[in-house]
């Protein structure tokens, strides 16, 4: 096993419709704006940014993202990373009656060197740290998409 591997999936059930979500979804340099784990994010260009964010354990991770796919008809955002973590990430959004079914998944390996040399005895904790990032975000994306 490779313990610098990871994947990951969430599931967030959102109470608007597919395009209300990708519109925000679609722009991460707001990201920071009203998800707190998203520390910063720089678009460098039309397709890439730099995103650094950090969520319960005391450490930053930096990535550069880099568009792949956009597709707003299937509901596709797709992003290859590299920096901290090397891989790729995609939200797919599908219709749930009125409301959305946001898919993210991601599958990267761990390059950052100090945690890289936890990776045994971390593993379960940078789980943790991620599933409790990705709950905080869909909280926070909740509270968006009622004030906008």
């Amino acid at each position: 096993m490779d313990w610098n591997h990871y994947r990951f999936r969430t599931l967030w059930s959102l109470p608007a419709p597919p395009a209300d979500v990708f519109a925000v979804l679609e722009r991460p340099e707001d990201y920071p704006r009203w998800w707190p784990q998203v520390r910063s994010a720089t678009r460098l260009d039309a397709v890439t940014g730099v995103l650094t964010i950090r969520s319960l354990l005391p450490y930053d991770m930096t990535l550069t993202a880099r568009e792949t796919r956009r597709d707003p008809a299937a509901g596709v955002l797709e992003v290859t990373v590299s920096g901290d973590i090397e891989g790729w990430a995609r939200w797919t959004l599908t219709p749930a009656g009125p409301d959305t079914l946001a898919r993210y998944d991601q599958v990267v390996d761990v390059t950052k060197p100090l945690l890289r040399r936890l990776a045994v005895p971390g593993r379960p904790l940078f789980r943790a740290n991620h599933a409790l990032m990705m709950a905080a975000g869909r909280r926070a994306l909740l509270r968006h998409l009622r004030a906008v």
